[in-house]
C-alpha cells in the first residue's frame, strides 16, 4: 500500500512540473482507483497463521475469539465474514455463543497443517456467496424418544449419557431403564450422522441399533454402574462414590465444527457435590473435552476419571508420566480401545481396580481436588480401520496427549 501511495505523490509532482493538465486528470483518476481499490481489499481482509510445532500433521478445528476479530468486524458483518486457504479453497466456517447471550464468543474452522509447518488462511467479506457446508459434522441433542438420553458424535465416534427421566424409570424397576453417570460409546464405521438415524429406528424395534446390520456400526457397550469411557467420581476407601443421573441439559452448539452442550447433576457423594460439566467435541477427533465445574459443601479429596474394565479382559496401562491411559479389550469379534487424556499436574495416582462386584472394575485416574477438572476420553474401534492393533491405539493416545500439550500456535495479521 505504501509503494502506491509514494507512487500517486511522484506522479502528481511531475505532472503538476509539466501542467498536463487532462492527462494528469486521467492518470490520477486511474490510480485514485486502484489506490481505492486496494484499501477496499485491505479493509475486509485479514490474514490467520496457524502454525503446526510438532513433528506430525495435523487437522484441527481453529477457534478465534471474537474480541480478536474487532478490526475486522468494524468494517465487516460477522454474517459476512468468509475464509479460504492458501489454495484460494473457501472452508466452513461456525460461530459460537457460549454464555446464550445473543453474542458470538468464538469463530471456527477447521486446519490442516503439516509437521513443523505454518498455514496463513485469509479471512475476507463476502455478502453475496453462501459459507460453503461441510460433507461431514459434528452433532448433538437431547433424545425424548428414547426416555431422555443426551447422544453427540462426529465423522468418528458417538457417545451418550442418561437423563432424569430414565433415572425416575430405574428407580421405579423399568425394565431397560438406566441409572448411571457413565459415558456410553457407540461404536462407527460411518463418517455419516447415525443418532437421528438409529433413534427412529428404536422406535419400531428396540434392538435396531444393538445390531451391526447396516454397515454403520452398533452399540454393544455396557455401562451399568461402571464410568464407562470418562465417567467420574470420588475414590473413598477403596470405593467410588459417583452421581446419579444429570438432571437438566443446555445445547450450545450442534456443530458442523463442534457440538457443545452442558448438563447438571443434584449433589452426589458424602461431600454434596454440585456438578455442571460442559462437553464438546470437534470434527474429526476421536476424543470428547469433558470440563466439570464443582462446588462442594465438605472439603473432597480427589475426583477421579474412569474407564470400565468390564469383565477384566482387556489389557490396561497408565502411564503416568505422559498423562494418557488405556484400555484395550475385546467386544463382540473385534477390538476396541478406550483411553483418557489428562494434565499431568493434577494426577496424584492411577490404578487399575477390579472388582468382583459387576460393573465396579475400572481403570481409575485419581486426580487432586479443585474447582474445574478437564480432561479427554475417547475411543477408536478396530472395525472403523484407524487402529488395528492395541499399539495403533497407544499411539493414537500419545498424539492426542501432545496436541493438549502444544496446541496449535493461531496469529492474527
Amino acid at each position: 500500500m505504501d509503494i502506491i501511495i509514494i507512487l500517486f505523490i511522484f506522479l502528481i509532482n511531475q505532472l503538476m512540473k509539466q501542467n498536463m493538465v487532462i492527462v494528469k486528470k486521467s492518470i490520477i483518476t486511474g490510480i485514485c482507483a486502484i489506490g481505492c481499490m486496494n484499501m477496499s481489499l485491505l479493509y475486509g481482509q485479514t490474514s490467520v497463521q496457524v502454525k503446526n510445532n510438532l513433528d506430525f500433521s495435523r487437522s484441527e478445528v481453529v477457534s478465534i475469539r471474537v474480541s480478536d476479530l474487532k478490526s475486522f468486524l468494524n468494517k465487516n458483518k460477522e454474517a459476512d465474514l468468509r475464509i479460504k486457504d492458501g489454495n484460494g479453497n473457501s472452508l466452513p466456517v461456525q460461530w459460537i455463543d457460549y454464555d446464550g447471550d445473543g453474542k458470538n464468543d468464538e469463530l471456527l474452522f477447521q486446519a490442516n497443517i503439516e509437521a513443523k509447518k505454518a498455514n496463513t488462511y485469509t479471512l475476507f467479506a463476502d455478502a453475496k456467496n453462501q459459507v460453503p457446508e461441510s460433507r461431514i459434522s459434528t452433532y448433538s441433542r437431547l433424545v425424548p424418544e428414547r426416555v431422555d438420553d443426551y447422544t453427540w458424535e462426529n465423522d468418528k465416534v458417538a457417545f451418550r449419557v442418561y437423563g432424569p427421566k430414565g433415572q425416575k424409570e430405574a428407580l421405579a424397576g423399568v425394565k431397560g431403564s438406566t441409572l448411571s453417570s457413565g459415558v456410553d460409546i457407540w461404536l462407527k464405521r460411518t463418517d455419516q450422522p447415525v443418532i437421528n438415524k438409529w433413534y427412529k429406528g428404536y422406535l419400531t424395534d428396540p434392538m435396531y441399533y444393538h445390531k451391526d446390520t447396516r454397515g454403520e456400526g452398533y452399540d454393544p457397550y455396557h455401562v451399568g454402574d461402571s464410568r464407562g469411557t470418562g465417567g467420574i467420581g470420588i475414590w473413598v476407601n477403596d470405593k467410588l462414590q459417583v452421581s446419579q443421573n444429570f438432571v437438566t441439559s443446555r445445547t450450545i452448539a450442534e456443530g458442523p465444527l463442534r457440538t457443545v452442550f452442558e448438563l447438571t447433576y443434584s449433589p452426589w457423594s458424602d461431600f454434596g457435590v454440585k456438578e455442571t460439566k460442559r462437553i464438546s467435541l470437534d470434527l474429526g477427533s476421536h476424543f470428547s473435552k469433558f470440563e466439570s465445574q464443582f462446588e462442594a459443601q465438605k472439603p473432597v479429596p480427589n475426583y477421579t476419571v474412569g474407564i470400565s474394565l468390564h469383565k477384566n479382559e482387556g489389557l490396561t496401562k497408565l502411564n503416568d508420566s505422559n498423562g494418557y491411559y488405556l484400555h484395550w479389550e475385546k467386544i463382540d469379534d473385534a477390538f476396541v480401545g478406550e483411553g483418557v487424556v489428562v494434565d499431568l499436574g493434577i494426577v496424584e495416582k492411577s490404578v487399575a481396580f477390579k472388582s468382583e462386584t459387576p460393573d465396579q472394575s475400572n481403570l481409575l485416574i485419581v486426580t487432586k481436588p479443585q474447582k474445574k477438572l478437564t480432561y479427554y476420553a475417547g475411543f477408536a474401534w478396530q472395525k472403523a480401520g484407524e487402529v488395528q492393533t492395541q499399539e495403533d491405539w497407544e499411539k493414537m493416545l500419545q498424539k492426542q496427549a501432545q496436541i493438549i500439550a502444544n496446541p496449535l500456535s493461531v496469529k492474527i495479521k
